[in-house]
C-alpha cells in the first residue's frame, strides 16, 4: 500500500501508494496539511476534492427541484415551462466540474489497460447525460411526438454521492494511517548535548552526531535512540512499543528515541539518529509491509477486473433485450443501473483500508510487520517451532556453578579464564559468565585468536595457550573424557552446562540457570488451544530443556541443536504443515526465513531483523497472542468486505438489468448509487473496527 515517507523533523508524512480496485490509486501527499490521493493516473487533492463536493451539491439542488424525479414530474413542474433548459444547463456545468475527476481517473485506467471503477463511473454518468441532453432536444424542439424521460436528477445525485464517497473514502484512508503517523511526532525538536567544556546545550535534532551525550530531564521525551551513561528514571515508551507501564532505566540500560523519561535525570549516548533510529526504522518497516501486494489484494484486483466486464456485457445485454421489450428509453434506464450498481469502489477500498488498519495497529503495539503474505496464512498453522533462550526464558543467566577438574587451577582461576575467552562474545551465556568474574573482581586476561566455534562455543588463545569454552556435546562428539553422571546431575536441575578444555582435557565445568519468562505458558497455552503444536528448539542439553518444556507444557522438544540443524526441522516439519518459526533473528535468521511465517523477537534498536516477518518489539511471549488474534480478525474483515464489495452485485447487477420487472421489481440509477456508496461506507467502518486483543 505504498511508500509511507516520513522524517522525523518536518513530520512529513510523504507520499502513500495504494493499489486501487486493480488500478493504481496513486500517491498521497499529506504534507503542508493537505492529501492529494491518485486515482487511475489522476490526481485528487483532499481541499478540491471537498469544493467540488459543495459546489456539485450546491447545483444539485435546483436541478432536483426543477428536473422529474425518477420519469415523474411535480405538479409545479409543468408551469414552469423553461425548466428543461434551465436543467440543461446547470446539468452540463455539474456534469464536467463535478465529473472531471472521473474523467481524469478514467483515462489513466484506460491507458494503462486497467479499465476498472472510474471507467465505470464515467461510463454511467456520460451516458445518464447524453440521453438527458437528447431528452431535452426531443422534448422542446424536435417533438417527435414522444416525451422522453431524463435523468438530470439521477446524474446529479449519482455525482454527488460518488464525490461524497471519495471525500469518506480518502478521510478513511487518512485516519488508517494515522496511527503511525503519529511515530513523526514524537520526537522533541532540540536535544541537550554535553559540550566540550561539560556543559549542556540546545541543539536541534538535525544536528544530533551519534556519539554524543544528551541530558534528559523528567518528563521531557527522549530525541534518539541511546545507552545511559548516567542517572536513572522510568521510561514510558507506550507511544512507540506499546508497553503500558513505565520501565525503570539505569547505566548501561537502552532507550529509544520517542519515549518519555517520566521521572529522574539521565545522560544517554546517542547510538541511532535520523534513518538508523528506532522510530525511522518502524516506518520503514511500515511502509514495506503495506508496499507489499498480498494475495487477498491480487484477488480483488481480479475480482475488479472481472466485475468490470462482467457489468458492461451484463449493461449490454440488458440495454438490446429492454430496447425491444421496452424501448430506448427503459433500457438505457436499466443499463445505466446497472453500471452505477457494478462500480468496484467499495471492493478497491475492501483489502486496503484493512491493511492499512493492521499494519498501523500493530506498529502501535510493538508488532512490525514486514511481510502481510505470510501473515495471511496464519489459519493454516500447524506447528509453532520456537527458541529457547530469549524468547520462552529470559536470556538472563546467572552462574550456578564454577568448579574446577583439574588440581592444576582453582575455581577463581578457572572462572577467570572462562570470561576472558568470553569477553568478546554476546552471547545470554557470556554475560552470565562476564557478571560473574566482576562480581568476584578477577581481572580478565587478555585473549588472542578468538573464534567463534558455530552452536558449540568459543574458542581463544591466552598466554599463549589454546582454551575452548564449549558445550557437553562437543566434548562427546570429539571424544574428550567427561564425568557424564555429573553431567546430568547439573544439567537435571536446569541448567546450561559448559566446560572449560584445554587440548583434549576437560579443566571445569561452569552451569548457569536461565529464567522463564512469565507468560511463556500462556503462549504455549494459547497455541495448542488452537491446534498449533508448540516445538520447542534448543541448542541446550535434552535435560534442561526437557524440564523447562514440562513447566511450559511443551510435548516436543529438540535439543543440542546447531542453527542450520533448526532449519532443517523447520523443512521437516514443514511437510506435515505450514509452520511457525519464533526466534531471536540473529542465529535463528535461516529459520525464520524458512519458515511459513517468521516471528523475531527484539527490542529497541535491533528491531529490524531482515529474515524475519515480524518482529516483537517487547520480547514479550504474550505478543504472540496479539498477532495470531489481529492476524485472524484482519483476514476476517479482508473476506467480510469483499463480500461487501463485491459480492452484492450477484443479486444487485441481474436485479438491477430487470430480471425481476416482470413482477415490478426493478432499480433506478439513484437506487444503484445509492446501494453502491453504502457498500464503501460499510467496507470502510468494518475495517475500522478491527483492533488489537491484548
Amino acid at each position: 500500500m505504498g511508500n509511507m515517507n516520513m522524517d522525523h523533523s518536518s513530520h512529513d508524512m510523504g507520499n502513500m501508494n495504494m493499489d486501487h480496485g486493480g488500478h493504481d490509486m496513486g500517491s498521497m501527499d499529506m504534507s503542508g496539511g493537505g492529501m492529494m490521493m491518485m486515482h487511475g493516473g489522476h490526481m485528487m487533492n483532499m481541499g478540491n476534492l471537498k469544493h467540488k463536493f459543495w459546489g456539485s451539491f450546491a447545483l444539485m439542488i435546483p436541478i432536483l427541484i426543477m428536473s422529474p424525479m425518477m420519469g415523474m414530474r411535480l405538479p409545479f413542474q409543468f408551469f414552469f415551462k423553461g425548466s428543461d433548459w434551465v436543467v440543461a444547463i446547470l446539468g452540463t456545468i455539474l456534469f464536467f466540474y463535478g465529473g472531471k475527476p472521473f474523467f481524469s481517473g478514467a483515462k489513466g485506467e484506460i491507458e494503462a489497460k486497467k479499465p476498472a471503477m472510474m471507467s465505470l463511473i464515467s461510463m454511467g454518468i456520460t451516458v445518464a447525460y447524453v440521453y438527458s441532453i437528447y431528452s431535452v432536444i426531443n422534448n422542446n424542439l424536435t417533438h417527435s411526438g414522444m416525451m422522453v424521460s431524463n435523468f438530470f436528477w439521477e446524474l446529479s445525485t449519482l455525482i454527488v454521492i460518488m464525490l461524497l464517497g471519495h471525500w469518506i473514502e480518502m478521510n478513511t484512508i487518512m485516519n488508517a494511517g494515522s496511527a503511525v503517523d503519529k511515530l513523526s511526532n514524537l520526537l522533541p525538536n532540540t536535544a541537550s548535548v554535553k559540550q566540550a567544556d561539560g556543559q549542556f546545550k540546545a541543539v536541534s535534532l538535525d544536528q544530533l552526531q551519534t556519539g554524543a551525550i544528551v541530558l534528559v530531564k523528567a518528563g521531557e521525551k527522549i530525541p534518539a535512540d541511546g545507552v545511559i551513561t548516567a542517572g536513572n528514571g522510568k521510561v514510558n515508551e507506550s507511544l512507540v512499543t506499546g508497553e503500558s507501564r513505565s520501565i525503570q532505566k539505569t547505566v548501561n540500560d537502552k532507550v529509544i528515541g520517542g519515549s518519555t523519561n517520566d521521572d529522574g535525570s539521565l545522560q544517554f549516548k546517542v547510538t541511532g539518529t535520523g534513518d538508523s533510529g528506532y522510530l525511522s526504522k518502524v516506518k520503514n518497516l511500515v511502509s514495506s509491509a503495506q508496499n507489499s501486494k498480498s494475495k487477498n489484494q491480487n484477488l480483488a484486483d481480479r475480482v475488479s477486473g472481472y466485475l468490470f466486464y462482467a457489468s458492461l456485457s451484463i449493461a449490454v445485454v440488458a440495454w438490446i433485450i429492454w430496447s425491444l421489450i421496452n424501448g430506448v428509453s427503459y433500457a438505457t434506464t436499466t443499463a445505466v443501473t446497472v453500471l452505477i450498481i457494478a462500480c468496484p469502489h467499495a471492493l478497491g477500498l475492501a483489502i486496503p483500508l484493512v491493511v492499512s488498519r493492521t499494519t498501523s495497529l500493530a506498529a502501535t503495539n510493538g508488532l512490525l510487520i514486514r511481510n502481510r503474505d505470510a501473515l495471511e496464512g496464519t489459519k493454516k498453522l500447524k506447528f509453532a517451532l520456537m527458541d529457547k533462550t530469549g524468547t520462552l526464558t529470559q536470556g538472563q543467566f546467572k552462574v550456578n556453578l564454577v568448579k574446577s577438574l583439574t588440581d592444576a587451577i582453582s575455581d577463581d582461576d578457572a572462572l577467570k579464564l572462562i570470561a576472558s575467552v568470553e569477553q568478546t562474545s554476546s552471547h545470554p551465556l557470556a554475560s552470565g559468565i562476564l557478571s560473574a568474574a566482576r562480581a568476584k573482581g578477577l581481572k580478565l586476561a587478555n585473549a588472542d585468536n578468538v573464534k567463534q566455534i558455530t552452536g558449540a562455543g568459543m574458542e581463544a588463545t591466552i598466554d599463549g595457550k589454546p582454551y575452548q569454552v564449549v558445550s557437553g556435546k562437543y566434548l562427546t562428539e570429539h571424544q574428550i573424557q567427561f564425568d557424564q553422571q555429573q553431567f546430568d546431575t547439573v544439567a537435571s536441575q536446569g541448567n546450561t552446562v559448559s566446560y572449560l578444555v584445554q587440548g583434549n582435557q576437560a579443566l571445569a565445568i561452569v552451569a548457569e540457570g536461565d529464567q522463564i519468562k512469565p507468560d511463556s505458558d500462556k503462549m504455549v497455552q494459547y497455541l495448542n488451544e488452537n491446534g498449533i503444536q508448540p516445538v520447542m528448539l534448543t541448542g541446550d542439553n535434552a535435560q534442561t530443556a526437557q524440564k523447562v518444556a514440562k513447566t511450559l507444557g511443551i510435548a516436543k522438544v529438540e535439543a543440542n541443536l546447531k542453527p542450520e540443524d533448526k532449519q532443517k526441522l523447520v523443512t521437516k516439519y514443514q511437510q506435515s504443515g505450514a509452520v511457525m518459526f519464533i526466534g531471536d533473528g540473529v542465529n535463528d535468521a535461516p529459520s525464520l526465513a524458512k519458515a511459513n511465517l517468521g516471528v523475531a523477537i527484539g527490542s529497541g534498536t535491533d528491531v529490524a531483523i531482515d529474515s524475519a516477518d515480524v518482529v516483537l518489539v517487547n520480547s514479550d511471549p504474550k505478543d504472540v497472542i496479539a498477532l495470531l488474534k489481529l492476524a485472524r480478525a484482519s483476514e476476517s474483515k479482508m473476506v467480510e468486505n469483499l463480500w461487501w464489495g463485491a459480492g452484492y452485485n450477484i443479486v444487485a447487477l441481474p436485479l438491477a438489468a430487470g430480471i425481476l420487472a416482470f413482477i415490478g421489481i426493478t432499480l433506478s440509477p439513484m437506487a444503484g448509487a445509492v446501494l453502491m456508496s453504502l457498500s464503501t461506507v460499510i467496507v470502510a467502518i468494518n475495517a475500522m473496527t478491527l483492533h488489537v486483543e491484548k
